[in-house]
């Protein structure tokens, strides 16, 4: 069993650095893959041994997440507010730095995690209840605090937070879409950074890796902080998202600089999938796609399996930290010695692609609007935080009518 175990946590995360690099392949596409074929799995190893399998790529897919989204502006749902400040970082010639930091805040919000276990575990229970029935009303005193707080530019805040959030009420009412979130975000955050990058005309300068850390200490402690625990919010809260709780979790540090920002972004969604466990264990209920493929295998997650799945994650976090930081290298030397206009025009084709393949020309519509919405937030100069509004308004209407 235990080389079993080895076995499936190497897979693992192997598995979850392939999703973590490449734009469009989640998580939830090999858990469910993997419970479609259990049948079949189930016959030459047992349920615990997939559910490693499982845990350990979704959690190396936290660390890796932020390579396309810092190196080629190709976010996926937890890593679309870290595409503007990753993008100046890159611009700086700090692109290893901006991964550093996402590192950062994923390795100390799992060790936190895990030494505050059962805290969650005890609290759950308690907070749980309390908070359920008022998410929406929270959810939308945070929007109405951060449009107003946005002087000067209010309108143009509330106007581009209803474009997004009638955006994303359209598209998750369109049915049978595979992959609806990937266009919506890659538009929104992506493609329209990119495109301006290219009016422009700007050169990626070559990248130091060698060039000094500049998050503070505080600053760390802070987002990591505040990382794990809106993560332990967001990992039992149905609807509630990882970048949901990236918006909460700013408005409780207050401004923290772009490395603390991607420290905090990077942090939560660690947070959010270890915390995840907790919940399984504590509610029996699943927050996310591996989870829920876990609790069906097993049929539920008791103490032990908890225990192991901890022992799994820290290690796999652990191997994935220096994936990340490894293979970080390699793509700030190879970034600078292509044009950029050509890196710009290959990520374009490339998502478009995957579009096409996921979801046909719906997919491209869609990616086109959000598109069109992401470039007035960038000419106007609104903070993109807004059109998060294309995930947050759906859960409010969800949670308030």
């Amino acid at each position: 069993m235990f080389l079993e175990v080895i076995i499936a946590l190497v897979l693992g995360v192997l598995a979850g650095t392939i999703t973590g690099l490449i734009p469009g392949i989640h998580v939830n596409l090999i858990s469910v893959l993997v419970l479609s074929f259990s049948a079949l799995l189930l016959q030459i190893t047992s349920p615990i041994v997939l559910g490693v399998f499982i845990i350990s790529l979704a959690i190396t897919h936290t660390f890796l997440d932020s390579l396309p989204s810092i190196y080629l502006g190709a976010p996926d749902e937890a890593q679309a507010l870290n595409v503007l400040p990753g993008h100046r970082l890159l611009n700086k010639g700090e692109g290893h730095n901006a991964i550093i930091y996402t590192v950062i805040g994923s390795l100390g919000c799992l060790i936190l995690g895990i030494l505050l276990f059962p805290l969650f575990i005890v609290s759950m229970k308690t907070i749980y209840p309390l908070v359920k029935g008022s998410m929406g009303y929270i959810l939308a005193g945070i929007m109405i605090f951060m449009i107003v707080k946005d002087k000067g530019k209010r309108l143009q805040s509330l106007i581009l937070f209803l474009m997004a959030g009638i955006l994303g009420l359209i598209v998750f009412s369109i049915p049978n879409l595979k992959q609806p979130l990937f266009p919506l975000l890659s538009g929104l955050f992506g493609f329209s950074i990119l495109l301006v990058s290219l009016l422009q005309k700007t050169v990626i300068p070559k990248q130091d890796i060698n060039k000094p850390l500049t998050i503070s200490k505080k600053n760390v402690a802070k987002s990591v902080s505040a990382a794990s625990g809106v993560g332990f919010i967001a990992a039992f809260l149905p609807g509630f998202s990882s970048s949901q709780a990236a918006i909460v979790a700013t408005n409780i540090v207050g401004d923290i600089g772009d490395e603390g920002f991607l420290s905090l972004v990077g942090g939560i969604n660690t947070a959010n999938m270890l915390i995840s466990i907790a919940t399984a264990y504590v509610l029996s209920k699943a927050r996310n796609g591996a989870i829920l493929t876990v609790n069906k295998l097993l049929g539920g997650i008791g103490f032990q399996e908890m225990l192991l799945f901890l022992g799994v994650a820290l290690v796999a976090g652990g191997i994935a930290a220096m994936l990340a930081l490894s293979i970080s290298k390699v793509f700030s030397k190879f970034i600078v010695r292509i044009k950029y206009n050509y890196i710009v025009w290959g990520i374009v084709g490339f998502i478009t692609l995957l579009t096409i393949y996921f979801d046909s020309y719906i997919g491209v519509a869609i990616l086109a609007t959000a598109t069109a919405i992401g470039l007035i937030a960038s000419f106007w100069g609104v903070g993109k935080n807004h059109l998060m509004g294309c995930l947050i308004l759906p859960v409010i209407l969800y949670f308030v009518l």
